[in-house]
């Protein structure tokens, strides 16, 4: 579908043209508006050569064109003639800004819009004038025009070929034109264009190449890039290491680890030695895969190949040992590097040892960073913060965010949630909404985590008031509720009793569209079968399938509970049944439950044959199962309880052959 011309102009200047809001019925008026604005002419006592219009009508006035702001009306400013003046401008003075000028003005004056062809010459002479930064705004508006109305890529790159005058200037369109289509998020479409250029013998510089290599891979267009990468070799453009390494780092974020190392074997066929950057790209692979030793292995390697590693890429086999918590090997790559340790390497040291709990290890590191002139940033603050708040160290958690306040570094809404999340674990409300309220006032905005925190800590205390006046801040900030915030309501109300109103909540969930999970509806069921509402509970159950929730196997706990604490057996079984059905496979919390049940009503078959059950299912009898079967035999009216079941339950287990002592089983928790 084509677009004419006054379309392209309206939808162009309708946007960046800053004197639209002038009216332009009659060229009086506007040069009478243009005179009060002083936009483009100055005041009545300014030296004629400062004075754009005196310049234009001096420079036109040469190339027989009369032309003064009482007359500007009379002429023929066609798309022709405007073109024309646009030049003799240009070539005259060497100033388009001059050129813009009257563009801008002629506009107004003629009554309606440029043409397209207009609006490209006006580019040309803006990139001519080494004003690219503007010329990038008229093509930019052109491009989501022509995206907007599906309007050809070729049709573009004619309207410019037809309205250049200098080679040089419309590749450096054509590389602009490409560039903005890549802005566009239009990688295909910039491909295309890039390829019809080849019809003008031309081709995007190697910077625009770049960037379309980079969009074409962040879409996950692998083959595309690879035909790109080979119309460029055939352009006769060099590559470089930062080109093939585009392709070795699209292929390590796949995943595909061996392609990315063969291709960084294969740089010596293009002629290209591998950089650090290529080799940091693929090690860093190998760390996060947890391959440190490969890692490693090739760390110590490159330097055969003449790689010196920087301290970059040995931070980051640093940093992967320390994650797996292997401190001496970390070491000892400092150590044979002799890497002056910076803060990223202290930091994973403190991350390590703060995930480990060993909170006296990590504040030494903390200390020794500071003893070698090292500045902690936020992140070191804020591990060993979130280490002793894990601690429930509040008061060492507390010193530091003292120590963050008094360096004059910001602490982050991750520093303040750690805090909160401590406080309400507490139950240090006051001084949770104290934090909360602070960060607020030091301008930063709470997300959805540290609302849900909060709203969990006074959900857990009873205070459902200020929880949902919580929730209610958060859509007034413009942070949506998410499913955790639903379910940390949901779990409150149900445990104060209000299993009514947390199932209005579900209903209210499901109309705003959040699409409840397998949290959600375990809370309610649970919630229901304690209250004794089975059939509720039920068709919460199989409201689940319906929201394509599967439900698992705590949430046929929940169900199965209430069964079995009512003495309702017949209704577990069949729950039990159709759970396995459903091929959710039991653990030994639901087993025990059920044969509990079973053991409660004196029907000690069944209860024997859930625990053959679940021997097949490789499930050992612990002391819940002891303590179940004691209370089924006891209802037996069975002299010794507490021996029969233990026998039974070695009997059970030597029947498939196990040859384990039942005292140690009913041992074990």
């Amino acid at each position: 579908m084509k677009v004419s011309s006054s379309i392209l102009s309206k939808l162009l200047f309708t946007t960046i043209n800053p004197f639209r809001q002038i009216p332009s019925k009659k060229f009086s008026s506007c040069v009478s508006c243009l005179l009060e604005s002083q936009h483009f002419i100055t005041q009545q006592h300014t030296e004629e050569s400062n004075n754009p219009m005196s310049m234009i009508k001096s420079i036109l006035s040469k190339r027989g064109f009369n032309i003064n702001p009482e007359n500007l009306h009379a002429v023929d400013l066609n798309e022709s003639n405007l073109i024309r003046i646009l030049n003799d401008l240009f070539d005259e003075s060497s100033n388009s800004e001059l050129a813009l000028h009257f563009f801008k003005l002629s506009e107004y004056c003629i009554g309606s819009l440029h043409s397209n062809k207009s609006v490209c010459k006006m580019i040309h002479i803006l990139v001519s004038g080494n004003m690219n930064h503007i010329a990038v705004d008229f093509i930019l508006y052109l491009v989501r025009v022509s995206v907007s109305k599906d309007v050809p890529v070729d049709e573009l790159l004619k309207l410019f070929y037809e309205t250049h005058s200098d080679k040089t200037v419309l590749r450096t369109v054509y590389s602009m034109l490409v560039d903005c289509y890549i802005r566009e998020k239009k990688a295909d479409l910039a491909f295309e264009l890039a390829c019809q250029m080849r019809h003008f013998d031309m081709f995007p510089s190697v910077g625009v190449c770049n960037s379309l290599l980079k969009a074409m891979l962040r879409l996950n267009q692998l083959d595309l890039a690879w035909d790109f990468l080979d119309r460029m070799m055939r352009q006769g453009i060099h590559l470089n290491v930062s080109i093939i390494t585009l392709f070795i780092n699209m292929y390590c974020n796949k995943g595909h680890l061996l392609s990315a190392w063969k291709l960084l074997m294969d740089m010596k066929n293009y002629g290209i030695k591998p950089d650090v950057v290529a080799y940091t790209i693929i090690i860093d692979t190998l760390c996060k895969m947890s391959c440190l030793g490969e890692a490693t292995s090739m760390l110590f390697k490159i330097t055969r190949f003449g790689v010196f590693p920087d301290s970059v890429l040995v931070s980051s086999v640093v940093e992967g040992y320390c994650k797996v918590g292997r401190p001496m090997e970390a070491t000892n790559v400092i150590k044979f590097f002799n890497l002056k340790p910076n803060i990223f390497v202290y930091n994973s040291f403190i991350a390590k040892f703060c995930a480990e709990g060993n909170m006296v290890k990590a504040s030494l590191i903390f200390q020794e960073m500071l003893e070698l002139g090292l500045l902690p940033d936020c992140v070191s603050y804020t591990t060993i913060i979130g280490g002793y708040c894990r601690d429930r160290d509040m008061g060492r958690a507390f010193q530091y965010f003292g120590k963050i306040l008094k360096c004059g570094i910001s602490p982050s809404v991750t520093t303040y949630t750690l805090l909160i999340d401590a406080c309400c674990k507490s139950k240090d409300l006051e001084m949770a909404d104290y934090l909360f309220h602070k960060m607020i006032i030091e301008g930063l905005v709470p997300d959805v985590v540290t609302f849900n925190t909060l709203i969990d800590g006074y959900g857990k205390m009873g205070h459902l008031h200020k929880a949902f006046m919580l929730v209610d801040m958060m859509r007034s900030a413009g942070i949506s509720p998410d499913v955790t915030t639903y379910n940390i309501i949901i779990d409150s109300l149900i445990k104060r009793g209000f299993t009514k109103e947390a199932k209005d909540i579900l209903n209210e969930l499901v109309r705003r569209g959040v699409s409840p999970d397998m949290v959600t509806f375990t809370n309610i069921i649970d919630g229901l079968s304690k209250k004794g509402d089975f059939q509720e509970a039920f068709l919460v159950w199989v409201y689940m399938s319906g929201c394509a929730v599967k439900p698992d196997v705590l949430t046929c706990s929940a169900l199965l509970n209430g069964y079995c604490r009512e003495r309702r057996m017949t209704e577990a079984n069949a729950l039990f049944v159709r759970m396995l059905d459903s091929g959710l496979s039991p653990d030994l919390v639901l087993y025990n439950t059920l044969i509990h049940g079973f053991c409660g009503i004196g029907d000690m078959d069944k209860a024997c044959n859930l625990v053959e059950m679940m021997i097949r299912d490789g499930i050992l009898p612990n002391k819940g199962t002891h303590r179940a079967f004691i209370l089924g035999f006891g209802k037996k009216w069975v002299k010794n309880p507490e021996e029969t079941a233990a026998l039974k339950l070695q009997q059970l287990l030597l029947q498939y052959d196990i040859h384990v002592d039942v005292s140690d089983c009913i041992d074990m928790p």
